[in-house]
């Protein structure tokens, strides 16, 4: 794989009723998200700013993206690693804070995985595993609090680090490049 990756997609907004944007309450926060090759997907604005409950707004999107990063990232380690992951699930919540000027951003993001292996699983090896892409891409701070059978690992994320201290003490630590640095208990 080369080290520089592209995505492409299209939004198609479905929400003018007649008069577009005429009025805040007047049109309809509905769209479509369109990448090629993939089933489209369906969304809308949260409740709070008028959008319809039923559908995926781009917080909840935000927030899986997140997830299924964090998750995808450590499945990678563990199959580099020799540990075999037989389930995994994660419990992701974020919190916005609205501003005055009618925007708002992420303050904090939260993950609570758990995670199941093979009961003769070893721990992955020190400084085998990039931080997670998305996790490094975040400007709002990342926590990761997991349980891991049979061992139990926490992990931490910082916008600029990834932590991960193992039952033994030891702590990882990755820098946006990357890079990982054990430190002793």
């Amino acid at each position: 794989m080369g080290n520089v990756h592209t995505y492409a997609a299209r939004l198609v907004w479905e929400g003018n009723s007649g008069e577009g944007t005429a009025s805040y309450e007047g049109y309809g926060r509905n769209y479509r998200v369109l990448i090629e090759g993939k089933p489209e997907l369906i969304g809308t604005a949260d409740p709070a700013f008028r959008g319809d409950a039923s559908r995926h707004n781009p917080e909840d999107l935000f927030l899986a993206a997140i997830s299924a990063c964090h998750m995808l990232t450590y499945l990678a380690l563990c199959a580099r690693s020799g540990v075999r992951v037989i389930a995994y699930t994660d419990e992701a919540e974020g919190r916005m804070v609205l501003t005055g000027d009618g925007g708002g951003r992420f303050e904090e993001v939260s993950l609570r995985s758990s995670r199941s292996t093979t009961p003769r699983a070893r721990r992955p090896p020190a400084g085998s595993t990039p931080a997670p892409t998305i996790s490094a891409s975040l400007r709002a701070p990342a926590t990761s609090r997991s349980t891991m059978s049979p061992a139990s690992w926490s992990l931490e994320a910082e916008p600029s680090r990834l932590r991960t201290r193992a039952a033994s003490g030891r702590r990882r630590e990755w820098s946006r490049s990357g890079r990982a640095v054990i430190e002793p208990p």
